[in-house]
This record gives C-alpha cells, sequence and structure tokens, in this order.
C-alpha cells in the first residue's frame, strides 16, 4: 500500500501542475463553462492547489526517506484535498456543471478523483500512524498493520 500512495502523490502532482499549465494556455481544453463568474471561480484555486501540489510533494519525500513527519504530511494532503474536492464538489452542483457535456463530465471527474485520491490517503496515513511515526526504525512496509483498539 505504500507503493501505491506513492505511486498516487506522483500522479497527483503531477496532474495538478498539467491542469494549472492547461488552464493558463489553452483554458478551452478543460473549462466546463465559458463564463465569467466560472473563469473567476476557478482563478480562485490556483493558490490552494500549489499548497495541495507542495504537501504532496513533502508527504512523497518524507513517506520515502521514512521520515516520521510523513504522517503530518499525508493529513495535510488528504485534508487539502476534501477541502478543494469539496468546494469544487458544491459549485458544480449549484451550477449544473456535471450537467455540461464533455466538460461537466471532466469535472466529475477531477471530484471522484480528489476525493477517492484524499481519502484513500489520509485513511492509508491513519491506520498506519504507528509505522508512519516509527519512521526508518518502524514496521516492514510488507507488515500487517495491527488490529484495532477494542
Amino acid at each position: 500500500m505504500r507503493r501505491t500512495v506513492m505511486v498516487m502523490l506522483v500522479v497527483a502532482i503531477a496532474l495538478d501542475a498539467a491542469y494549472w499549465a492547461i488552464w493558463f494556455t489553452q483554458r478551452d481544453w478543460i473549462a466546463s463553462e465559458h463564463t465569467q463568474a466560472y473563469y473567476d471561480f476557478e482563478n480562485a484555486f490556483p493558490l490552494a492547489d500549489l499548497w495541495l501540489g507542495l504537501v504532496c510533494v513533502l508527504a512523497l519525500v518524507t513517506l520515502v526517506r521514512r521520515r516520521p513527519t510523513a504522517l503530518l504530511w499525508l493529513v495535510a494532503t488528504g485534508a487539502a484535498g476534501l477541502y478543494l474536492g469539496s468546494m469544487d464538489l458544491l459549485y458544480d452542483l449549484e451550477h449544473d456543471i456535471f450537467t455540461k457535456g464533455g466538460g461537466g463530465a471532466f469535472e466529475a471527474v477531477i471530484v471522484a478523483v480528489t476525493w477517492i485520491f484524499s481519502i484513500t490517503v489520509l485513511r492509508y496515513a491513519w491506520t498506519r500512524r504507528g509505522e508512519l511515526l516509527a519512521g526508518d526504525r518502524g514496521v516492514p512496509e510488507d507488515s500487517e498493520p495491527p488490529p484495532p483498539a477494542p
């Protein structure tokens, strides 16, 4: 599972960078709407997505190096993703974005992937918190986590 989370972090970083590169160079490729309100909404996200990208990088680096701070950065990653995914979901629902053809479908995929990614990272971090906090002195990566406390 550790390797899966690392791959997910790499993919998240790449997708975040690719999305904003496309948004600022070929917006029509990914825009779900072409209204000023929609552009204003999307233009409010780069700083928050930069934070998400940064905590993904920090989570990845500390996870690879088996540092105890990996727990912090994984939780920050999951929380940032859920927050951004929630904002996106609510806007999309309030403005019927999901019903707007290919752009709406693309937006639905973004929301779903963000939620799945975030919940997976949070679940991984929480269920392996002891191992993560132990760092390189921890449990071997292929071992099963301890059963939950009663």
